[in-house]
């Protein structure tokens, strides 16, 4: 009968906010003005549901927005990167890539030996975990 109507209005955030506004408001009320417990809830619970509003509209403003889309494997392909661990011909090394801004370590392999500090290319993407690089020619 109910079912979604409190959706987000019952939330952690939003309690937490209205419970602390209201007590904060109130007992600023009651050492400020002198004010008894009656007082104090009365400025107190207007100041928690407008806490707890506005909390609820920007938790909703939040959960809504879909502007950063979750980078995906191909969006690696041509990140630049630096070695870290050593990269031999026969196995695996590691790179540092920037990936959404975001330093993220990979398992790397190449066709030729790279020594730390070289400066990649991811060519190609591997798994989740591991990338194919090249040097960087200047």
């Amino acid at each position: 009968m109910l079912d979604g109507l409190f959706d987000g209005l019952l939330s952690l955030p939003v309690i937490a906010g209205f419970a602390s506004m209201l007590g904060f408001a109130g007992a600023i009320a009651m050492g400020t003005a002198g004010v008894g417990v009656a007082g104090a809830t009365a400025v107190g619970l207007p100041a928690g549901v407008a806490t707890g509003w506005l909390t609820y509209r920007f938790g909703r403003a939040l959960m809504s927005d879909r502007s950063g889309a979750a980078p995906r494997g191909d969006d690696l392909i041509g990140a630049p990167g630096s070695v870290v661990t050593a990269i031999p011909t026969d196995g695996y090394g590691e790179v540092l890539v920037r990936l959404a801004g975001q330093p993220v370590k990979f398992a790397a392999r190449s066709h030729v030996p790279l020594a730390r500090g070289a400066e990649v290319w991811v060519e190609q993407v591997l798994s989740h975990s591991a990338v194919s690089v090249r040097l960087v020619e200047r």
